[in-house]
């Protein structure tokens, strides 16, 4: 099929080739012109401006973006819907908030057009492994992209979940969980790391539970590749971001008078490890001292 692929970024860039090498044809833009003249050289059509995307493509047009949530993605969903057709479909790969999602599909169906939202995940692993897709629509839009759904998605790899919006609240979800089980690798392994018995190997502990192990992952296998290139982490700084969706599940769970202490705390986690130094923590000192004279480490 023909497809259009905006943003090629480290995903954008990678489902492209997935695409081309399964034998679709890839129309590709980018705000830096460079990085669609490389995909150039594996087959792709590059594209300057979103009037040449629209251009190459045969209607019903397919237009995939993978670019950030928030300010860009509400932008060029707006550009493109004033120049596409009747009939043409907008796919949003990206990480956009659901209720954002929910209202743009509202908004172009109006105008005709059809709209995606596609939770893509995956990662750089993506490209050779595939791409766990989750996408809401309606049957008539992903009847339309289904041929790039499959090729870009592994075997069982791929679900509608219902109307729009469903696509990015389940991989809202999904990072949410992500956040904790990620909180919970990194306590133990700080556990293992200050334990009473001196020199545990992180990384063959990491490998060997791997290995029929209860707690065996994909996220532990990448943590065994960390570590086996830097058993102690004393090249990576203990900063740790988030790009929205674990607050988002938090505040989803909120809404929905769901219980999670363990993807709050995770967030919170997160949040705390970017601060150099805890103006909490000198407010409770300053406290204890105080009350009961308890000693306080000077600055």
């Amino acid at each position: 099929m023909q497809i259009a692929m905006l943003g090629l970024g480290r995903m954008g860039a990678n489902m492209a080739q997935r695409l081309l090498r399964g034998g679709h044809k890839v129309v590709v833009y980018d705000v830096d012109p460079r990085r669609a003249t490389e995909l150039a050289a594996h087959g792709a059509t590059p594209a300057t401006t979103l009037d040449e995307v629209v251009a190459a493509l045969q209607p019903p047009r397919v237009v995939w973006m993978m670019v950030p949530a928030g300010r860009i993605t509400e932008e060029s969903i707006v550009s493109l819907a004033a120049k596409l057709s009747r009939g043409d479909l907008i796919i949003d790969g990206g990480n956009s908030n659901f209720k954002e999602s929910m209202r743009r599909a509202q908004e172009l169906q109006q105008r005709g057009l059809l709209f995606m939202d596609a939770g893509t995940s995956g990662g750089v692993w993506g490209l050779k492994n595939g791409y766990c897709l989750t996408v809401g629509g309606s049957p008539e839009a992903v009847r339309l992209a289904r041929p790039a759904l499959e090729t870009l998605a592994p075997e069982n790899g791929l679900l509608h979940t219902g109307p729009a919006g469903s696509g990015h609240f389940t991989k809202m979800v999904h990072n949410g969980i992500e956040y904790g089980v990620m909180a919970a690798y990194g306590e133990g392994f700080e556990i293992l790391k200050s334990a009473p018995f001196p020199n545990l190997d992180l990384p063959a502990i990491a490998k060997v539970w791997l290995h029929g192990s209860v707690v065996r992952s994909w996220l532990l296998e990448l943590l065994a590749e960390a570590l086996s290139k830097d058993p102690r982490l004393e090249s990576v700084r203990g900063y740790v971001e988030d790009s929205g969706e674990g607050r988002w599940t938090v505040q989803a769970a909120m809404d929905q008078n769901v219980p999670a202490p363990v993807i709050t705390l995770s967030l919170i986690e997160r949040i705390a490890s970017r601060q150099q130094e805890s103006f909490n923590a000198k407010v409770q000192a300053a406290l204890r001292n105080e009350f009961g004279g308890h000693e306080v480490k000077k600055a």
